[in-house]
């Protein structure tokens, strides 16, 4: 018998352990991870348990009679371990939607986990919500290597990452990222956007996550060129942010970097992400920044949003 029940801040530490040994979750449904911006999230999730054994959990915040799983992440839904199968899937969100309902929640949108970033198959949550009635109501095109297959970069820009080479360009691993988020922040300013994080909280989370969120970078003569801070989930890795400056492009910096990240040190992972390249929640495809990624050999995956109506 499965029950759910609301999260409290002494279950933390269980929550960790159960996201560690889950077959969808990862670093980002931490607790040290989700709760750095809690101010600005009321949270409202959820743990499921069996027999006072907790099976799954589902990280959630509320605003006003919608919840959403997670508005501080690009993805969570039900992060879910071996033991919840198929048909005890189905009552669990069952169960889920009558502790929602009793809160008076409307509906809530399901940001899905996209199966590159699960350990072992984890979709018996998008069948429950098909049962539910839950609609489509956002998908997101992201660009993915698939780096134990064959794939190749386009002439033109192995060119560039050769031409790169003899441009004196050290790469090295960022002690800090304070250089990197103020070359971010200015190549962000061009197009009227900013980081999602600030200097601070990339900070914050490299000191909780040091194995996990990585900042490389492409130098010369000591000044930053161009940078990919790196979110390593282990079977995938992420580039959360890239920016190069202006000379960084015109050496072609940014493609070195990502040249020996993907062909060096992370080429024994399965996938390299390189994210989104949708706006105005995925109605508009940026056509070319999919395109500098295509060149890669990055193709698509999608991110899937539902919205499920209680």
């Amino acid at each position: 018998m499965f029950s759910v029940r609301p999260y409290a801040a002494a279950d933390a530490r269980a929550w960790d352990a159960l996201v560690d040994r889950s077959r969808n979750g990862n670093f980002l449904h931490r607790r040290g991870y989700m709760d750095y911006h809690a101010d600005r999230f009321v949270d409202q999730s959820l743990i499921v348990e069996r027999q006072g054994e907790a099976v799954a959990v589902f990280p959630a915040n509320i605003h006003g009679k919608v919840v959403t799983s997670h508005g501080g992440l690009s993805y969570a839904g039900l992060i879910a371990t071996h033991d919840l199968r198929a048909e005890s899937t189905l009552a669990v969100f069952g169960q889920i939607a009558g502790h929602y309902r009793a809160l008076g929640v409307e509906r809530v949108v399901y940001k899905a986990v996209p199966r590159i970033f699960h350990a072992y198959p984890c979709e018996e949550d998008l069948y429950a919500l098909h049962r539910l009635g839950a609609q489509l109501r956002r998908r997101d095109l992201s660009s993915v290597i698939a780096l134990r297959e064959p794939f190749h970069f386009t002439p033109g820009r192995r060119r560039a990452v050769n031409k790169a080479r003899k441009s004196g360009i050290s790469l090295q691993t960022g002690a800090d990222p304070e250089d990197f988020h103020t070359l971010l922040t200015d190549v962000l300013r061009q197009h009227d956007a900013r980081p999602t994080h600030s200097l601070a909280e990339l900070r914050l989370l490299q000191a909780r996550f040091p194995q996990h969120i990585v900042l490389h970078e492409a130098r010369r003569d000591g000044v930053l060129l161009a940078g990919a801070l790196v979110y390593d989930f282990g079977r995938t890795v992420h580039t959360q942010y890239l920016a190069a400056s202006e000379e960084g492009r015109h050496v072609n910096a940014l493609s070195l970097l990502l040249a020996e990240l993907i062909g060096g040190v992370y080429a024994n992972h399965g996938f390299f992400s390189f994210g989104i390249s949708t706006e105005h929640e995925g109605r508009v495809l940026n056509g070319g920044l999919v395109t500098q990624k295509e060149y890669f050999g990055a193709r698509a995956i999608v991110h899937d949003f539902y919205e499920w109506t209680l």
